[in-house]
Parts: structure tokens; C-alpha cells; sequence
């Protein structure tokens, strides 16, 4: 099967959980030029009154300069791939099992269908991880 996989840097920001915080950080990111692929906003349970947002790409200097100002790093404990192909039944099934018996642990995953294509975003532990999964995947 024909798969893109990819390391992605994710970007990660605080956000106070009010209405329009997350409106006005993806404001700030689209002036800067970002076209974003990949985003997740959630609030933090331990943390009453805030949120984090996940981002993924920011490239140049403009939309990196921008994010900075805006509260967003890098994160560091975060390691991801962005897995796409064509869809078909048990796909994800299919490459968390390769993942699996390539001694893998998750640390996440989010996946989509749009039209005859998923897109899947696997988080895992280390740099090392990652280059490990890209390698099983090559596989698949």
C-alpha cells in the first residue's frame, strides 16, 4: 500500500477556556501566513480555567515568529508522524498492529476520512520512536 509518513513538529500553546480564545490564536497564526493542517484543542482537567491547542505545521520565520509571540513552542514530550493514504475499511486496525508488533507504545492518535483519503497523527514517546514507526510503516 502507498503510504506518505512524515515527522511533524506539533505546536502547542495555553489558552484560557472562554469563548473566542482559540478564535483569536488561529487568528493571530492565519495573518502570519500559517495554513494549518492539524488542530486540536482541548481543556487541561487539572487546570480549571484553561486549555492547550495543538498545531501542526508553522514554517518560516514569519508564521514561527508570530507563533512564538502567541504562546506557542514546540513541544518537546511530544513526538509525531502524520501517516496518509487511501481509505479503506480497517486501515487504522492495519497499522496500529504493524506499529504494535514493531514494539510501539502510543502515545496518541487522531485520524480522519475526508473524500478517499485518511490522514492519521501518532504521537509516540522519543525522536527514536518516530524513526522506528517511520521505518515499520515503510513496511506496511
Amino acid at each position: 500500500m502507498e503510504l506518505s509518513v512524515e515527522r511533524v513538529d506539533v505546536w502547542a500553546a495555553p489558552i484560557p477556556d472562554k469563548p473566542g480564545a482559540l478564535s483569536a490564536l488561529l487568528k493571530t497564526l492565519h495573518k502570519a501566513g500559517a495554513d494549518l493542517s492539524f488542530v486540536i484543542a482541548r481543556r487541561v482537567p487539572d487546570k480549571p480555567g484553561t486549555g492547550v491547542v495543538f498545531v501542526t505545521p508553522l514554517q518560516g520565520e514569519q508564521e514561527i515568529r508570530a507563533a512564538s509571540e502567541a504562546g506557542f513552542n514546540v513541544t518537546q514530550s511530544l513526538h509525531s508522524i502524520r501517516i496518509m493514504g487511501q481509505d479503506k475499511a480497517g486501515i487504522l486496525a492495519e497499522l496500529t498492529q504493524a506499529l504494535a508488533e514493531g514494539g510501539i507504545n502510543l502515545r496518541g492518535m487522531s485520524a480522519s476520512v475526508v473524500g478517499s483519503q485518511f490522514v492519521a497523527y501518532v504521537g509516540v514517546d522519543s525522536l527514536e520512536d518516530v524513526n522506528h514507526a517511520m521505518h515499520v510503516l515503510s513496511r506496511v
